[in-house]
């Protein structure tokens, strides 16, 4: 797991070849006005959901996990608390494996939370065990998923 500022993201583009692509994109758009949705920028191998989520507090908050992604995760509009626990930690599966969806839901409790305000990214590997968008008004975030 990386948790760091934006203008930072250049020190991690060597950790996958797609990271690039999004570091590019990252520049050259202006996120606010981005529709919400689903961004194609490579088929089946790397989009953006540019989404709005919903307010949500820490006990509504299960733990997840990806597979088969990466996910590099941006809040937009307000700080977000995300829970993070290893993924050998997430023992307590609430909701199986959904393949086509490449996501597992954990009842597990979260280890550790961290703030990440506007400004700042999260990047979650298939090890890392996670729950975000925790927020009292909500938050309008981006989320890359990278294909491993």
């Amino acid at each position: 797991m990386v948790i760091d500022r934006l203008e930072n993201l250049e020190r991690y583009v060597s950790l996958h070849p797609l990271f690039p692509q999004i570091s590019h994109f990252i520049k050259e758009h202006d996120f606010l006005s981005l529709t919400p949705g689903r961004v194609i920028l490579q088929e089946d191998k790397l989009w953006v959901n540019v989404d709005q989520a919903a307010p949500k507090k820490r006990q509504e908050a299960l733990l997840e996990a990806h597979r088969k992604f990466i996910d590099i995760q941006i809040p937009l509009t307000a700080t977000e608390e995300m829970g993070y626990t290893p993924l050998a930690h997430c023992t307590a599966e609430a909701v199986p494996y959904d393949e086509e969806r490449d996501i597992v839901f954990f009842s597990s409790p979260v280890e550790t939370y961290l703030s990440v305000s506007p400004g700042m990214f999260t990047i979650f590997f298939p090890e890392d065990g996670h729950a975000p968008a925790i927020t009292e008004q909500g938050v309008r975030k981006l989320i890359f998923k990278i294909s491993l």
